[in-house]
């Protein structure tokens, strides 16, 4: 069987770019069970409330939800079991003193797999104020609106020749 190649994404955390401002972002392997990575391929995964926290000098990610491998038998795992990430030791440290920060925190932003490896996307993140929502929001509508209108006067530019 030929070796995979690419980034083939599973899961995306888009709530998470929304209510936080990404201040760093790394990649990180995951330390997983066989009918995990199974389940995994078939595409099936979530990212909505999980969270990385750094424990006795490892990090480890909570809360993501990996359903049930559908064939497995007594093997299969538990669907949000917490499971660990693999990091250098001076990010893992750097890590842990930004999050000790007020404010900070370390959410999961992407799952995929690299060449056939999983991976995970993680990111010390500040949370955002109500208002920084609204003005972010806003913002991505004006964006939009000018995409639009720019889209508009290409098609009569176009048409006009």
């Amino acid at each position: 069987m030929a070796k995979e190649t690419g980034r083939k994404l599973i899961a995306q955390n888009k709530k998470a770019r929304h209510d936080y401002h990404i201040l760093d972002t790394y990649e990180c392997g995951l330390v997983l069970m066989g009918t995990e990575v199974k389940s995994l391929r078939q595409g099936r995964a979530s990212l909505a409330d999980g969270f990385v926290q750094i424990d006795g000098n490892e990090a480890w990610l909570h809360n993501v939800h990996v359903p049930e491998y559908s064939q497995g038998t007594w093997t299969n795992h538990s669907a949000r079991r917490k499971r660990k990430l693999l990091m250098h030791r001076e990010e893992i440290d750097k890590l842990e003193s930004k999050s000790q920060e007020t404010g900070h925190t370390i959410v999961p932003l992407a799952l995929y797999f690299k060449d056939g490896r999983a991976k995970v996307e993680i990111a010390l993140a500040r949370g955002k104020k109500e208002y920084d929502k609204r003005q972010t929001l806003r913002e991505k509508q004006d964006r939009r609106e000018a995409d639009r209108a720019m889209s508009a006067v290409r098609r009569r530019q176009r048409a006009g020749t």
